[in-house]
């Protein structure tokens, strides 16, 4: 049983049928703008299995427990309930929708530049409703530069001193266990004292791709860098948001490239559909599994920050990564364009606990950017930085 699969109808054939109730709720909270994670509908169910419920009580209780709706939307969320499990009267919860942004989610190809531009003024063409599609990725584009880029990567990264301690014979601290058995076997007389030194270990990475209808230009090449990751970094993650959210880590380990993205593809559902930043960061920080990944590491957000209404809750995602890594950064394709200036009421209110706003528009600058997270940060001087960065210490 895996109630993240793609096909709903081939799941509910698979799973018992007492199972089957379970899912179509979370389904049902997921087409009302809930952000759930696949992981919280397997959890919802085991933990109502676990229960042996005695009343609906109790499996309401183990879906507020595992689902964790927003205390904002709590009223919502036992109005669904009720409608769901009892068959009351619906009352249809609104989502707002934007008729540009549903014709330009539908496939039509802009002008990069007017694009851009457009998409500056405050999110406007950004939407979230939710457009389910697929993606089929062309054929395989020159990959030198990204081999290269594979190559230089493991020696660019930031590094940590690990727990684990090994011998050295020189600049290290004593070794006092050993010692004393040396102490013990020697009669008293050692020569030198055992050294030991804590080992540099390379930091974990963390990627999360927009992969929403503003960004459809970007994001073949965004996970062709993402699997060239995957495949030089030990402790890398990757993964999609755009109106859910979608861990692809385990398809990007394949080694050959066209195999992986097509894997991918077939993997995530939410293909250049709408937008909700904020709710599907906070569904993978409500995830203990994935919030451990952010944890000391060096967190990329590949986006153009266009959330739609309220961006409190993407506020307040951007502000518990950042706490959580090394280093938060947002690549936008957005400054790409030397006038771009980050005046959005979304990236204002972010941009104080990023530690970079660079130009994310090119396969070249990004990877040089990731390359250059290794080295000291030069000083910053423009309104954004398009090579430059800042690192926590």
């Amino acid at each position: 049983m895996n109630p993240s699969a793609t096909d709903p109808d081939t799941v509910t054939a698979t799973m018992p049928q007492a199972a089957v109730p379970l899912f179509r709720f979370a389904r049902l909270l997921r087409h009302q703008a809930f952000p759930i994670a696949p992981e919280q509908v397997t959890t919802f169910i085991k933990s109502v299995g676990l229960l042996g419920p005695r009343s609906m009580e109790d499996i309401r209780e183990a879906a507020l427990a595992t689902l964790a709706p927003t205390p904002d939307r709590r009223e919502a969320f036992d109005r669904l309930f009720r409608l769901h499990f009892f068959g009351e009267t619906p009352i249809v919860e609104e989502v707002e929708d934007d008729e540009g942004a549903l014709a330009r989610d539908q496939g039509e190809e802009r002008n990069r530049h007017t694009r851009t531009l457009r998409q500056e003024e405050g999110g406007s063409l950004s939407s979230a409703a939710e457009q389910l599609a697929m993606r089929r990725f062309d054929e395989a584009s020159p990959s030198g530069d990204l081999l290269q880029f594979r190559r230089a990567l493991p020696s660019s990264l930031p590094i940590r001193r690990s727990f684990r301690t090994v011998g050295t014979p020189s600049h290290g601290q004593v070794d006092l266990r050993r010692a004393l058995r040396m102490i013990v076997r020697a009669d008293g007389d050692v020569p030198q004292l055992p050294l030991r030194w804590r080992q540099p270990v390379m930091r974990k990475v963390l990627i999360l791709i927009d992969v929403s209808g503003s960004m459809k230009l970007y994001t073949t090449d965004y996970l062709r860098i993402a699997h060239a990751v995957v495949q030089s970094v030990p402790r890398a993650e990757i993964f999609t948001f755009g109106t859910r959210l979608t861990r692809i880590t385990r398809v990007l380990r394949i080694r050959d490239r066209e195999r992986a993205l097509a894997r991918a593809a077939e993997k995530v559902v939410d293909w250049d559909g709408g937008t909700r930043i904020g709710p599907t960061l906070l569904a993978f920080l409500r995830v203990p599994r994935f919030a451990a990944f952010a944890r000391g590491a060096v967190t990329i957000i590949l986006s153009d920050a266009l959330e739609r209404g309220d961006y409190t809750e993407m506020e307040a995602a951007v502000r518990r990564l950042s706490a959580k890594s090394f280093r938060l950064s947002l690549c936008t394709p957005l400054a790409g364009d030397p006038r771009f200036q980050p005046k959005t009421a979304a990236l204002c209110a972010i941009r104080p606990v990023l530690d970079d706003l660079v130009d994310g528009s090119s396969v070249k600058r990004l990877t040089d950017f990731v390359l250059s997270l290794g080295r000291p940060p030069p000083a910053s001087t423009g309104a954004i930085r398009r090579q430059t960065h800042s690192g926590k210490r």
